[in-house]
């Protein structure tokens, strides 16, 4: 779930009405409130199996909501549907009057989701250099990647980072033509004024919003193997376009999904979540998650098989 829900802007939590709120449950929500995906909708299906109650619906969501108040989660609906019907999934369901909201495709195609870009602080990782070799483009070098927030327009000046070299936007390329603005998460070439150093892993950013460079991390980290994560272990980091290699420093405690408690631990086992302070062998240029979803995270991989084991939600760059 949480490389599939690393990039949505809403998460749908489907419950089964005659079990209640699982751990599952739980686990999925908390997962979705930790990746910052500002809507969340709980769909309390097979209600037909319960008799339409409305009883049995809202004590589901009194139960629900009781819990995730101590998580961050923006907009939060209940709908209950029966799937195997299609009670209120389309249309308004005739079996459940107490009902008064609207249905689940109705909540999906009407959510707005263009206030939750971050269009403020321009980032761009920069992913190739893009030379092409040939006559018609002799001196021809721009920066390929993908727009991970902010806006950029041709004129804009730019800092490069961790150069520091400045410079200015002269043109942003696709393949369909020039742009006069790039938004996330739109993937294109810029073209600076000037012939500066620029290499894979780079960013582009402003002059005065810059990210944090740093090799200290402090993060929430959802583990994802077998093998469990140690102290002093040590992985590949792979941030936006950059790969550096990190070790474990600390890790300072696991939570438990069902109470939202946390706990000293020596390791996190498969599935587990958990604070861990990281040491990188190089610096990263980096936003705090909650403020950057893209700049924000990271994956870590297994050298030995290539695997990823990890993915982490930067929290801080402070020990």
């Amino acid at each position: 779930m949480v490389t599939g829900a690393s990039t949505a802007d809403l998460a749908v939590i489907l419950v089964d009405a005659r079990n209640g709120v699982t751990e599952q449950s739980r686990r999925h929500s908390f997962i979705a409130s930790l990746l910052g995906i500002p809507h969340l909708i709980l769909a309390v299906n097979k209600m037909d199996l319960v008799d339409w109650s409305e009883e049995v619906y809202q004590r589901i969501v009194d139960e629900f909501s009781g819990w995730a108040a101590r998580l961050d989660i923006h907009d939060l609906a209940f709908i209950p549907i029966s799937a195997l019907l299609g009670d209120n999934v389309v249309e308004r369901s005739r079996n459940m009057p107490w009902y008064g909201g609207a249905p689940l495709l109705f909540q999906l195609e009407h959510i707005h989701v263009a206030s939750d870009r971050n269009l403020i602080d321009t980032r761009f990782p920069v992913q190739w250099v893009v030379r092409p070799m040939r006559e018609e483009w002799h001196d021809y070098r721009g920066y390929a990647g993908r727009v991970a927030s902010g806006v950029i327009r041709p004129g804009d000046d730019v800092l490069v980072l961790p150069s520091g070299r400045q410079s200015r936007v002269e043109r942003i390329d696709t393949f369909e033509g020039p742009l006069e603005e790039a938004f996330p998460p739109l993937s294109v070439t810029l073209v600076l004024a000037d012939h500066v150093d620029v290499a894979r892993g780079d960013m582009i950013c402003r002059l005065h919003n810059q990210p944090r460079m740093t090799r200290d991390l402090e993060a929430m980290v959802c583990w994802m193997v077998d093998q469990p994560l140690r102290p002093g272990a040590r992985y590949l980091l792979k941030h936006t376009t950059r790969t550096v290699r990190a070790v474990v420093d600390e890790l300072r405690y696991a939570v438990d999904v069902n109470t939202l408690h946390r706990s000293d631990t020596i390791e996190l086992q498969l599935n587990e979540i958990g604070r861990v302070h990281l040491r990188t062998g190089a610096p990263l240029l980096v936003d705090e998650y909650r403020d950057n979803r893209l700049t924000g995270a990271f994956i870590l991989i297994d050298e030995a098989t290539s695997f990823t084991v990890g993915a982490g939600m930067v929290l801080g760059t402070e020990i």
